[in-house]
C-alpha cells in the first residue's frame, strides 16, 4: 500500500497568483487518502433540518454572523435512461458551528434561501459549482451571486484535474471526508431524511469552507461582501 502523505498546499511554496506549468500535480490516491484520520463532522444535533419560520430565522441569524458559508446541493439520482431530473432536492448552507438543510422538491424556494443564494452580502464556497448552479437557475430561475468555487484554485497550483471534495480534503486538511454510496445514491426527495443522509449532506457543504479557510483565504467580516473571484493562496506555514 502507498502511503505517501498528500502534498499540503501550504509546504507547495508558490508565489501568490501564479500558475505553475510543472510539474503537473495529481490527487492523493485512494489508498492515501484511506490511511488518513477521518474529517471532524460536525455533530449530528448542529446539523438542522429548517422546517418553521424559527428554524429560519436562527439559520438566517448564523450565517450573517459568520459572513461565509459552504454551499452544495444532493439530488435523487435517476437511474433509468432517457429519465430527466427534476432536482436538486436538497440545498445545505453550513458555517463552521452548523449546517442547514432545506428541502427544495416544489417549484419555489423558501424566501430566506432565496436571498442567501443571491445576496452579495453572504459569501457562498464549494466544490465543482457548474452544475448546482446551472440547476438551481433550470428550476428555480435563481442567479447565485458572491460564489467561490474552491476547486478552480488547484488547477492555479498545479494540478491537471479537476480536484474534488475527497481530495481537497486530504490535500489541504491531511484528512479522510467520508463520502458513502449509499447516501449519494438515496433518496434525496424523501421528506423525512436519514441520520446519514443529514450527515453527508452537512459534511459536504462544510468540507468546502473548511478547505476555503484553511488555504488562508480570509473570511469576509460579517455584512461585508466579496466578489467571487478566489484570492490568492497562501504559501506561509500553516
Amino acid at each position: 500500500m502507498n502511503t505517501t502523505q498528500p502534498t499540503r498546499l501550504h509546504e507547495r511554496r508558490i508565489p501568490p497568483g501564479h500558475s505553475p506549468r510543472h510539474p503537473r500535480l495529481e490527487p492523493p490516491s485512494k489508498d492515501v487518502i484511506a490511511a488518513l484520520p477521518p474529517y471532524r463532522q460536525l455533530p449530528l444535533e448542529r446539523i438542522r433540518v429548517v422546517q418553521s419560520p424559527a428554524d429560519e430565522a436562527f439559520a438566517l441569524e448564523r450565517m450573517a454572523e459568520a459572513g461565509i458559508v459552504g454551499f452544495d446541493t444532493e439530488t435523487k439520482p435517476v437511474f433509468q435512461a432517457g429519465e430527466a431530473s427534476d432536482g436538486p432536492h436538497i440545498i445545505q448552507l453550513a458555517t463552521m458551528n452548523d449546517a442547514f438543510i432545506f428541502q427544495v422538491g416544489g417549484s419555489t424556494l423558501p424566501e430566506v434561501l432565496l436571498d442567501c443564494l443571491e445576496s452579495p452580502h453572504l459569501l457562498k464556497v464549494g466544490f465543482g459549482l457548474q452544475s448546482d448552479r446551472g440547476s438551481l437557475l433550470r428550476k428555480f430561475g435563481v442567479e447565485m451571486q458572491n460564489v467561490v468555487d474552491v476547486a478552480l484554485a488547484f488547477r492555479a497550483l498545479g494540478y491537471k484535474q479537476m480536484v474534488g471534495a475527497k481530495a481537497s480534503v486530504a490535500i489541504v486538511l491531511g484528512e479522510r471526508l467520508r463520502k458513502s454510496k449509499k447516501a449519494t445514491t438515496s433518496n434525496w426527495k424523501n421528506r423525512s431524511l436519514t441520520p446519514e443522509q443529514l450527515q453527508y449532506a452537512a459534511d459536504d457543504a462544510q468540507a468546502a469552507l473548511a478547505v476555503y479557510l484553511a488555504m488562508g483565504c480570509p473570511a469576509p467580516e460579517s455584512g461585508q461582501s466579496r466578489t467571487g473571484r478566489v484570492p490568492p493562496v497562501s504559501t506561509s506555514a500553516a
